[in-house]
């Protein structure tokens, strides 16, 4: 949450956020706050609230200001609700008891739930739901919530079960599909909800009894509440994700009860620390579910905590309330119902005793206790509380209710109803809602009363075990509008029963039915089966017909043609299927035909067109004169030079020249050639004496060497001495210095004697153990001098370290190291213990205590095409698969070194030519300027005038994009360039592409765009990832992918053309002898160079204990069964003996225990060296063998394993750990676990943490009282020094005499001594900073201040960051994130907090890693890519992860979570067509640009092997080509017109381009700017224009929803308006227009997708998958005939949906296409361009948008808009510069498509776009 504080005391936005400053002033002395509403007094006291909470200041005084207990704008009507009506209150809306009333008390202020609730919901974030890891991520959904949401669906008639229960599947199914794991909760309190509304609660108890019978989702009935005690440590042990609440109330009499029942739930949840995601309002699409999120934080828990009895004592009385029967009557009635339930099911048992069907059941339960019950009502005649009457009908007679007889015909048909239920196929029971009918009142009542009794047979039924019940088709329990077709057919057919024929199997049916209620009611007399009524009464009443003609007439469409080859080439083959219009259709004729677009000038006064790349910012224009150019140069210059210095702290300096290969160059080499033989033979005496002088050198430096070594040992020995670790520290910064071998196995030889020698004296005392880390360091030197000196050591050498190993109890090594047999050696039964042995095996001493110094697997052979390192063998791989030119998907952890191969692909490509190209592309604009920057620093080239090596093309910014040989950019920027037509020539230079996180393929934004470009270049490409579990299959399908571009070169290479011909000469002249590969090759690699380490942090009394979480602490037994290991799932070594020992001590008879142990298992048996593989190795066996006790039965021992690997630790308690931060940094100082990231996933959080740790490094120093009058009079002695040098040097030197002159230098070295005592005294002691002052000079530090201008500009970061602490977010300025990252490298920083902006390959290297907060950003993947940061190769051998203030489960969720398999998206949307066509059509080459428009069309990711999912797609192509044709797009002839170009600038905000056209091309704009020009002198518009401009703007590109329950909000806020209102009504016509276009179009595709349906499936509830499809009848009777006909056709809709009344006209309106579409096409996954400018969640309830644009527009306020507008400021900012950037694109495309230069729409949006630039540049400035 965004909280009020947030702001405060940010400088970046005091200067253009003033006039927002003082209006907040002067509103806050005006006298007008008196008159202000309750509501805008609770708002502001909200704001106040959070400030002071922010500040630790909150007083009882202010939280006495609010009452809690009047939170309820219902609580009135709860206390009222006595004097309601008495007696059974029925409605005629499916029996629904109306209890409202209006209650003026409600309205009275103290109103919570409008302020603080409804605020944070406002808040909450429309963000993915399931993220990419959530088949461990278990969230709940509440079962009666999701009762409310779908029982008030749109398309859902009331009544229809059948259908109800295939809504609630489908969306469980879209969850399921989606990966989700979830619980559903049915409160049992909840049930009282649904008292006064029967229908409801039958449902409810139906849902809940086939859930748990036909399902496998577990399903909770025990608790009791959400109070209860139960229920609170479900919620502890198992930590939900969140939990999935309704936020609205049924709309009913109640409608505010079960409101405020929800909003008590969600306040309940957050204030336990439990996230809250709303029902209402989600979407889909193909991977991912979207909806409003709610965050708990410390505000929400602190604040609901302190009013916690308020909160539980009025959920208590709204449950009395709910609780209590309307009046004495009803509840007898449900007495006697519930009593004669239990009576009569016991007789049907009886009767049947073998059982039956739950709707036959439930049916004859029903029947035979209504009958019974009215039976006996008629005959207690004058009774009021046994009469069945409505509110004010007690005095009505007898004569108003059904008579016995009546009941009983009523109960016949209900009878045959279930039997039509039982044998009437699904497809014959489409509803055709043209003839509705109408209960009478008295028959409603009794009806209701079934109800009830339905309820309590499902309720009692529930609790037999000895009687079978066949429960499969419970959810077709009912079929209120079949039942009212059986009531219409007997009233208006006219018939006699002996007319109706029902058709033998359903008469059967029927007779066996009535004659089991006979049975049951046989005190009553009742008439036989036949005939079916024997009363005249009227039961119902046709309420006439209602015909839909708009959609009817969409039914009626047809195509028209388009000539265009590309069309014929993808989808030549569906058009036959197709329906065409003549060319004298009206339709056809009407077209607009408009001139064609050329996208590189205007068609009628040739000024040039720019297009996206144009429109980016270019640093690198050319200058307006002399003055301008050399300011362009000093900028360049400074540019180039901070991008080494930053290169060079990412890598050190490693900058190469790259040699020129030009003709030139290669002729003199082929000139020189003949005389080389010669020349080297002249040389070869030379070279001997070279050779020798080389040597003798050597001979010299190695003298040295020893001489210097032997001067600093005793410096050295004495080191290690006293401190072991500072000690080897200082060797090995020697060993640094050092090039002879011989002198470094001198200098190891004597640290090896010496740390023996400490060994020795630590044995000699008591706690050995705790001095393991000495015996680990004598190990770690014998490992290096037998690994590294092999070749030098000698026979004493060996002596020695074997002696040392027998004093150290490993006697299986010490005769290895001698190199004698072990057969040959001393029986190790007859050894003697060494008073110096560590006393376990050297096998586990290695992996236990020597885990991260294990020997990593690195080759020693140099490999002649890398200088600076030896590469590993898979390294070497990925070198050879790019000399040979071939495509790769690599597969490495982070910190392996993958990358390295993305930079031997462009020294490649540098070495062969000048004008080749590589591209890399790279997810982020941070990564993006890393790369920029190692590229700089790597590569030096001399190029032709012009060319650059490096350039750099952004969304913001581009430099030398074209004129490079090393292109970095983002996806979408790539993808401009590829698409755009005339740039093709520069995309046929790319050599390479480079695709670093190509995850992001599979992720929430932009996925299709990295899909795109995959599938469109020809030349090879790298695909670098850490994280993918299915990159077999992604091999497959870019396999296919390069199969098809193999095919298209051999296809163009064999067409005759001559031009074509004359193209590849060029072309193949151009790349020279470059062979093409079309080969994609997998390459995994699965190690890490360093072991990650996890731990949880508990406070305990003011400090930290860190304890450790070994990996498989998370998993569980069901886990393991079902899923295995996680692929990239790893031990430590150390971790693996600690796993062995728990499993040796859970098993006493493990038969594999002794072949297990790290001493007799064969990779570590008798090994003097361990090495990384062979304790991989060892973990892989402990994991297989971990299985195989699963398999073998042995659950109950693993999950003993796994318990006891858990820490024995609580969950983190109630702490206020933001608070305590500042202690935990300071523990992981102590323990020497800094530098570190801290990871918060809200920007608001990244610099409050800071600034609190900056804080208390603050207090601290203050509170240690410095020397300030030491400093004092050091002072003064340097002030007197200076002014006698003053006086000295205003004389020359030379002109001293020789005592003044010694003076001049006495003084001078006795100010050197003052100034260093003085800055020793103002500098900030050790432990008062952070700041590594060693690793950054003061010179570097403040070039890097300057640079950034943080100490004028941002204060607040410079500040902490002169402390050694920074914070890293997407929101800052790019500068100043390079300067945190560059300190942070260099080793200055040691505390950075930040964003997920570092998680994806930003080089931050750092010892180890916090997750500081939890949040549903939180996942695997992200964990996987931040954690990734500790350790990083070259710097630490160990990464630490630790846990801060994340719940247990959520931590063992997060481990245990496999990586994501990449899923494609849906991969085309209509703008994408477009900008296909255009390419085809403009490109010069269009063989070349057909084909990749082709390829794009054709490989799919989503639709990769499945062949319906093809077809599909070329459907919606021909169709969204039929809405470019109508929309005036492209012509009849496929060529592109119009606003085309217009449309494809602002492609990715579809299909807010279309309208935006739509409204142009209406002239609207024209009237809005006519009717307000002001004509004073020049054209300037009113305000009022230039407000409604935004607002439509922002209806059409600022479109961000908020919840339904920010409406309840209007009006409440003081600066911004928050609520965006509507278009205005010309403009909203016009959007009207253009959705009935696209559902005409789009619907028709609906239709003709159809035939890809599995109609098998289409017959099956989604998740039961208990089919109703039925058997169809050979022989249809005239009753059946007339009882299943429907006019309207439902092949499109699903059969469910017919149920009510849904029919292919409804896939013409969009709103309802995702509920009624067949469920095996998931319209939900496909991109119809309907504009939803009244969004509407699926109950019609609007979302509103919020008013950020226009508020902004307005006000020019960051600070209000992440103060009112619920956004986070670093949101704020990126929507504002998104916006920003819309309207600039708008107005440079109509000042270049408009001849008019003075036209009013363009000098108005002109205006608009000068006007919020200027604004924005206020707030970035």
């Amino acid at each position: 949450m965004a909280s009020g504080s947030s702001y405060l005391g940010t400088d970046t936005d005091i200067e253009s956020d003033s006039s927002y400053d003082e209006k907040k002033s002067d509103e806050g002395n005006s006298s007008d706050d008196q008159d202000l509403s309750y509501n805008s007094q609770a708002m502001q006291f909200l704001r106040e609230y959070e400030e002071r909470e922010e500040n630790g200041s909150v007083s009882d005084d202010l939280m006495s200001n609010l009452d809690v207990t009047k939170f309820l704008q219902e609580e009135a009507a709860v206390e009222t609700v006595d004097d309601r009506s008495k007696g059974i209150q029925a409605s005629s809306k499916a029996g629904v008891t109306s209890a409202s009333t209006s209650n003026p008390a409600g309205k009275e202020k103290g109103i919570i739930r409008s302020i603080f609730l409804l605020n944070h919901m406002s808040r909450s974030e429309y963000a993915s739901l399931l993220n990419d890891f959530v088949e461990s991520e278990l969230f709940v959904i509440d079962g009666d919530s999701l009762i409310m949401e779908y029982l008030e669906e749109k398309t859902l008639h009331t009544g229809q079960m059948l259908h109800f229960f295939y809504l609630v599947e489908c969306y469980l199914v879209d969850l399921i599909n989606r990966g989700a794991t979830f619980v559903i909760v049915f409160f049992q309190d909840a049930e009282h909800l649904w008292s006064k509304c029967i229908t409801v609660l039958s449902f409810r108890s139906a849902l809940i009894l086939h859930l748990q019978r036909n399902t496998d989702i577990p399903i909770y009935t025990e608790f009791p509440n959400f109070l209860c005690s139960t229920w609170q440590s479900f919620l502890k042990t198992s930590y939900p994700y969140f939990i999935m609440v309704s936020d609205q109330g049924l709309q009913m009499g109640k409608e505010c009860l079960s409101k405020t029942y929800f909003h008590i739930f969600i306040s309940h949840l957050l204030g336990k620390g439990v996230n809250v995601a709303l029902l209402s309002g989600q979407t889909f699409d193909a991977l991912r579910v979207y909806g409003y999120y709610i965050q708990s934080n410390y505000h929400i828990r602190r604040f609901i905590k302190q009013h916690k009895e308020k909160f539980d004592a009025h959920y208590r009385s709204l449950i009395e309330c709910l609780s209590r029967p309307s009046s004495m009557a009803s509840k007898c009635i449900h007495l006697d119902i519930e009593n004669k339930v239990y009576k009569t099911s016991c007789q049907l048992q009886k009767l049947w005793p073998e059982g039956s069907c739950i709707q036959k059941t439930v049916c004859i339960l029903s029947c035979s206790v209504i009958l019974q019950l009215h039976k006996s009502y008629l005959k207690e005649e004058g009774t009021p509380s046994k009469t069945i009457k409505n509110k004010g009908e007690e005095n009505s007679t007898q004569e108003n209710t059904l008579s016995f007889e009546e009941a009983v015909d009523l109960c016949k048909l209900y009878c045959l109803h279930t039997a039509l239920l039982l044998h009437l196929p699904l497809s014959k029971r489409a509803r055709n809602l043209s003839e509705n009918g109408k209960w009478e009142d008295d028959v409603s009542k009794l009806l209701e009363m079934r109800r009830n009794c339905e309820y309590f047979a499902l309720k009692h039924l529930t609790t037999l075990s000895n009687w079978k019940i066949d429960f499969t088709h419970l959810p077709d329990l009912s079929d209120s509008l079949l039942l009212q077709k059986v009531g219409l057919y007997w009233e208006t057919q006219k018939c006699k029963d002996t007319d109706v024929q029902l058709g033998e199997e359903i008469e059967k049916e029927y007779t066996r039915i009535w004659t089991a209620v006979s049975k049951l009611v046989d005190e009553c007399e009742i008439s036989e089966a036949f005939p079916v009524r024997n009363t005249s009464k009227v039961f119902i009443s046709s309420e006439g017909s209602k015909k839909d003609e708009h959609r009817e007439a969409f039914l009626n469409v047809g195509l028209i043609h388009v000539k265009s080859s590309l069309l014929e080439e993808y989808a030549g083959d569906a058009l036959d299927s197709l329906p065409f219009l003549t060319n004298d259709d009206p339709l056809v004729l009407s077209l607009t035909k408009s001139k064609e677009f050329d996208e590189l000038f205007h068609w009628n006064s040739m000024k040039p067109l720019s297009d996206e790349y144009d429109r980016t910012a270019c640093d690198n224009e050319k200058p307006s004169g002399p003055k301008e150019a050399r300011r362009m140069l000093r900028n360049k210059q400074k540019y180039n030079a901070f991008l080494r210095f930053y290169g060079q702290s990412l890598e050190g300096n490693i900058s190469k020249q790259i040699p020129t290969n030009r003709k030139e160059d290669a002729l003199i080499k082929s000139k020189s050639a003949p005389n080389k033989t010669k020349a080297s033979t002249q040389k070869k005496k030379a070279e001997i004496i070279v050779e020798t002088n080389i040597k003798k050198k050597l001979i010299e430096k190695e003298k040295k060497e020893m001489e210097t070594l032997e001067r600093i040992s005793g410096n050295i020995e004495m080191e290690i001495r006293e401190n072991i670790n500072e000690g080897i520290q200082k060797l090995q910064e020697f060993l640094k210095t050092c090039s002879c071998d011989s002198v470094k196995l001198s200098a190891e030889v004597m640290a090896l004697d010496t740390c023996f020698s400490v060994w020795v004296s630590l044995c000699s005392g008591p706690g050995k153990e705790r001095c393991f880390n000495v015996a680990s360091t004598i190990m770690r030197r014998i490992h290096i001098i037998l690994d590294k000196y092999e070749e030098l050591i000698q026979k004493s050498h060996r002596e020695k370290i074997a002696g040392y190993l027998k004093d150290m109890g490993f006697h299986n090594l010490d005769m290895s190291v001698l190199g004698h047999n072990k057969k040959q050696g001393i029986n190790t039964k007859t050894v003697t213990c060494s008073n110096y042995a560590v006393g376990i095996g050297a096998a586990r001493f290695q992996l236990q205590y020597m885990s991260h110094y294990l020997k990593r697997e690195e080759r020693k052979d140099p490999d002649p095409r890398i200088h600076h390192f030896i590469p590993d063998t898979w390294q070497r791989e990925l070198m050879d698969i790019v000399d040979n030119n071939e495509s790769a998907i690599i597969v490495a952890p982070t910190s392996s070194g993958k990358t390295y191969a993305s930079y031997y692909c462009m020294e490649k490509v540098l070495r062969e030519s000048d004008d080749g190209v590589v591209v890399y592309v790279a997810p982020t604009k941070a990564l993006v300027h890393q790369v920029v920057a190692t590229v700089h620093n790597r590569f030096v080239k001399e190029l032709p005038a012009g060319i650059t090596v490096c350039g750099v093309f952004t969304r913001d910014y581009r430099y030398d994009a074209l004129n490079c040989q090393v292109l970095v950019t983002v996806p979408q920027c790539l993808e401009i360039l590829v698409l755009s037509p005339h740039w093709q020539n520069w995309v046929k230079r790319i050599k390479y592409v480079v695709f670093d996180e190509v995850h992001c393929l599979g992720g929430e934004i932009g996925a299709q765009v990295w899909e795109h470009l995959l599938v469109m270049i020809r030349c090879p490409f790298l695909a670098l990832s850490a994280t993918i579990s299915n990159p077999e299959y992604l091999t497959e399908w870019l396999q296919k992918v390069k199969n098809y571009w193999l095919q298209a070169e051999e296809l163009q290479n064999s067409e005759p053309s001559e031009s074509k011909s004359s193209h590849r000469i060029k072309h193949k002249q151009k790349r020279g002898s470059d062979k093409k590969s079309f080969k994609v090759r997998l390459v995994k690699y699965g190690e890490r160079y360093n072991d990650l380490e996890k731990y949880v942090c508990i406070p305990e009394d003011g400090s930290f204990e860190f304890f450790h979480y070994h990996p498989c602490a998370a998993l569980t037994v069901n886990h393991i069964e079902k899923y295995g290991f996680p692929s990239d799932f790893s031990f430590s070594p150390q971790e693996c003996i600690k796993l062995y020992d728990t499993m040796v001590g859970t098993w006493k008879n493990w038969s594999r225990a002794k072949e297990l142990d790290p001493e007799q298992f064969s990779s570590l048996k008798d090994k003097i060296i361990i090495t990384k593989a062979d304790a991989r190795k060892y973990e892989e066996s402990l994991k297989k063998e971990l299985v195989n006790w699963v398999r073998c039965g042995h659950k109950e021992e693993v999950g003993k394993v796994l318990k006891s690997l858990q820490p024995e630790i609580e969950d983190v308690a109630e702490h206020d750990m933001k608070k305590l931060f500042p202690c935990f940094v300071e523990e992981l100082r102590k323990i020497d676990a800094l530098p570190a990231l801290f990871f918060i996933f809200n920007i608001q959080e990244v610099e409050s943490y800071a600034d609190r740790l900056y804080l208390h490094l603050k207090k601290k120093k203050e509170e240690m009282k410095p020397d300030t009058e030491a400093q004092l009079s050091l002072q003064i002695k340097l002030e007197k020094v200076e002014k006698k040098l003053k006086r000295l040097t205003n004389v020359t030197e030379d002109k001293l005499s020789a005592s003044k002159a010694e003076i001049l230098h006495t003084l001078l070295d006795k100010k050197n001594i003052l100034e260093m005592q003085v800055e020793k005294l103002s500098k900030d002691p050790p432990e008062c900073t952070f700041a590594n002052q060693k690793a950054v000079d003061e010179k570097t530090l403040n070039y890097m201040l300057k640079r950034t201008q943080l100490l004028t500009r941002n204060i607040r970061l410079a500040l902490p960051l002169l402390k050694g602490i920074g914070y890293h977010h997407e929101s800052m300025n790019p500068k100043q994130r390079q300067a945190v990252e560059t300190l942070l490298r260099m080793g200055f920083l040691q505390v950075v907090t930040a964003t997920g902006s570092l998680a994806l390959g930003i080089n931050m290297p750092c010892k180890s890693v916090v997750f500081v907060e939890d949040s549903v950003y939180l996942d695997s993947l992200n964990l996987r890519q931040m954690s990734g940061r500790a350790g990083r190769r070259g710097q630490d051998l160990l990464g630490k992860v630790f846990f801060y203030n994340i719940p247990l489960p959520k931590v063992q969720r997060l481990i245990k979570a496999n990586v994501p398999k990449l899923k494609g998206q849906f991969p085309l949307s209509v703008s994408l067509i477009l900008r296909l066509i255009l390419l085809a059509e403009k490109a010069d080459d269009k063989p070349d640009a057909k084909a990749k428009a082709l390829s794009v069309l054709k490989h799919s990711l989503m639709a990769f092997n499945q062949p319906k999912k093809q077809e599909m797609l070329k459907l919606f192509f021909l169709f969204s080509v039929q809405f470019l044709v109508r929309e005036g797009y492209i012509n009849q002839e496929g060529k592109p017109q119009g606003f085309s170009g217009l449309a494809t600038h602002l492609h990715y905000r579809e299909p807010s381009n279309f309208v935006l056209i739509r409204f142009l091309e209406k002239g609207l704009f024209h009237k809005l700017c006519e009717r307000s020009l002001t004509n004073k002198g020049g054209k300037q518009f009113s305000e009022t224009v230039m407000e409604t401009l935004v607002l439509v703007l922002a209806n059409l590109f600022g479109r961000l929803r908020l919840p339904h329950s920010a409406v309840e909000l209007k009006g409440q806020f003081r600066h911004s308006k928050v609520i965006l209102d509507e278009l205005p009504p010309d403009f909203a016509a016009a959007a009207e227009e253009y959705n009935d276009v696209v559902d005409k179009i789009f619907g028709s595709f609906l239709l003709s997708t159809s035939k890809f349906a599995d109609m098998e499936q289409e017959y099956q509830l989604p998740l039961s998958n208990i089919s109703f499809a039925g058997a169809e009848s050979d022989h249809e009777t005239s009753f059946l005939s007339v009882l299943t006909n429907c006019q309207n056709k439902t092949t499109a809709v699903s059969p469910f949906a017919t149920l009510s009344g849904n029919t292919n006209n409804d896939l013409f309106c969009a709103s309802t296409v995702d509920t009624i579409g067949l469920q095996t096409i998931d319209a939900k996954t496909l991109k119809i361009p309907t504009f939803d400018h009244e969004t509407e969640d699926i109950q019609g309830r609007k979302m509103p948008l919020n008013a950020y644009a226009l508020d902004f527009y307005k006000h020019g306020s960051l600070k209000a808009l992440f103060c009112e507008n619920f956004l986070h400021r670093g949101d704020a900012f990126q929507l504002i510069k998104d916006f920003k950037l819309v309207i600039s694109s708008i107005s440079t495309s109509l000042m270049e498509l408009c001849e008019d230069e003075n036209d009013n729409v363009v000098l108005a949006f002109k205006q608009l776009d000068e006007s919020y630039k200027e604004k924005y540049e206020k707030i970035q400035n």
